[in-house]
């Protein structure tokens, strides 16, 4: 079975660029809210829960930002 993969674009001006450029700003925002979701929704949690997960409080933002930037 052949694979054809099409990756010749078509659009290289300016509105090409705007678009990209909208599409990685909206990318952007979505990674910041799910990044303060996840820290908010561990940060709720008392030390006993966390402790019993196995985060400390300190870990919390380390722990959301690999979550949601995969670093």
């Amino acid at each position: 079975m052949a694979h054809v993969f099409n990756t010749a674009s078509t659009e290289f001006g300016l509105i090409a660029r705007l678009r990209g450029t909208f599409s990685d700003l909206a990318a952007s925002w979505a990674q910041g809210r799910e990044y303060k979701r996840t820290y908010a929704q561990l940060d709720r949690l008392s030390n006993r829960e966390l402790a019993d997960i196995g985060v400390r409080r300190c870990d919390i933002a380390d722990i959301a930002r690999c979550h949601v930037y995969k670093a």
